[in-house]
């Protein structure tokens, strides 16, 4: 099995078209500390190799927008809903190109990549600060000196990169 980069899953090099069925696998989809993927049942362990991430935030929810209330959400493309909060946090790197790849995390290790609209949306919706208002988990403390953009959910800020 193997899951593409677009979000697509594939069993046997065929697209799995039936949507209950990815989301069955998905409830059994699990990765290790070595960062491999395994479609694990209590009886069965079998690898699934993925491309990039398996899945995509593909819509974008604002409740309370612009107040200290902000609470950001993200549809992946298994109609899964997350919150962007302490648990799980945005993670913005860099793609192949040098360009922004945005990812917030699902759940133990496993993340979603925002698509580029979404991203977008979630760009109009950051602020500029002087610095970092709070540091990441995952990232070093004493980040860029200059100016950042950042976005602000469940009471904590999330950093999309700096300003130059």
């Amino acid at each position: 099995m193997r899951i593409a980069r677009d979000g697509t899953w594939y069993h046997e090099g065929t697209p799995i078209g039936r949507m209950a069925l990815v989301k069955l696998f998905a409830t059994v989809l699990r990765r290790d500390e070595q960062g491999d993927y395994w479609l694990q049942t209590p009886v069965e362990r079998g690898r699934i190799e993925v491309e990039d991430v398996p899945f995509i935030a593909v819509e974008m929810a604002v409740e309370a927008a612009g107040t200290g209330a902000q609470t950001l959400r993200f549809r992946t493309n298994i109609d899964a809903w997350v919150t962007l909060d302490e648990a799980h946090p945005l993670r913005v790197a860099e793609d192949e190109k040098g360009q922004p790849a945005p990812y917030i995390l699902v759940e133990d290790g496993i993340e979603a990549r925002l698509s580029r609209s979404v991203f977008y949306d979630l760009v109009a919706l950051a602020e500029t600060a002087g610095t970092d208002n709070t540091v990441a988990e995952g990232e070093a403390a004493g980040g860029p000196a200059g100016p950042v953009l950042q976005v602000m959910s469940a009471g904590r800020y999330f950093r999309l990169g700096a300003i130059e």
